[in-house]
C-alpha cells in the first residue's frame, strides 16, 4: 500500500502553500488577529465577535473532518481507483492543503460571509481572521495525519462523533452548515437559534 503522507518536499510545499493562503487574506482585507487584540488557543462562545477569531472554535472539528476525508479521497484517487497511480502520492496533503486553502478564501469571501450571515446560525459572522483561517488549515493537516494512522472505520467513527459532539454542545455541525449554506430550512435555523 502506498503511503499518501509526504516526504520532506510535500511537507514544505504544504507549509508554503498555507502560508500564502494566509497572504492572499491579508491581501483580501481579512484581519490578521482579533479585533479585541489577542489570539486565544479557544474561543467557545459561537454567537460571539470573536467566533472564528482566535486559534481554536467549535468549529475546528468540522476541519478536522474535512482532513478525513481529504484523506479518504486521496485513499480513493490514489490507491483503489489508480486514477492516480504512477505520480507520486506524497502530494496527496499538498493538494488537500490547497483545497481547505481555497475553501478559506472562499469562506472569507463577501458572497459567503453574506450567505451565512442570511441562513445561518451565524448572525453577525464578520469571517475568519488569518490566525483562525490557517489555523483551519492546520485542523485539517491534523485530521489528514490522523486518517493515515487509523483504520477506514475508526476515522469513519471519529467524524460521527465529532458531529454528534458539535451537534450537542453548539446545535452546529458540519452537517448543518453545509444543509444551511445549500438548502436553508428556516425550522432548523430558529431550533439553532434556541
Amino acid at each position: 500500500m502506498t503511503s499518501l503522507l509526504p516526504n520532506r518536499r510535500g511537507a514544505l510545499l504544504a507549509l508554503v502553500m498555507a502560508v500564502a493562503f494566509g497572504l492572499i487574506l491579508l491581501a483580501m482585507g481579512r484581519a490578521p488577529i482579533c479585533a479585541c487584540g489577542t489570539v486565544k488557543l479557544w474561543h467557545g462562545v459561537v454567537h460571539s465577535s470573536e467566533n472564528s477569531q482566535h486559534i481554536g472554535d467549535w468549529y475546528s472539528f468540522s476541519h478536522v473532518i474535512h482532513g478525513l476525508m481529504f484523506y479518504f479521497f486521496a485513499h480513493v484517487l490514489w490507491q483503489r481507483w489508480k486514477v492516480l497511480s504512477g505520480r507520486p502520492a506524497i502530494w496527496a496533503l499538498p493538494i488537500a492543503v490547497a483545497f481547505e486553502g481555497f475553501w478559506e478564501l472562499l469562506e472569507n469571501s463577501p458572497i459567503i460571509i453574506d450567505r451565512y450571515r442570511a441562513v445561518t446560525m451565524s448572525y453577525g459572522y464578520e469571517g475568519d481572521s488569518v490566525v483562525n483561517s490557517l489555523s483551519d488549515i492546520g485542523f485539517m493537516t491534523l485530521g489528514f495525519l490522523i486518517a493515515s494512522r487509523l483504520p477506514a472505520w475508526a476515522s469513519v467513527a471519529l467524524a460521527i462523533a465529532f458531529e454528534i459532539f458539535t451537534l450537542v454542545m453548539i446545535r452546529d455541525n458540519l452537517a448543518l452548515n453545509i444543509l444551511m449554506l445549500v438548502w436553508p430550512i428556516e425550522a432548523i435555523r430558529q431550533w439553532q437559534a434556541g
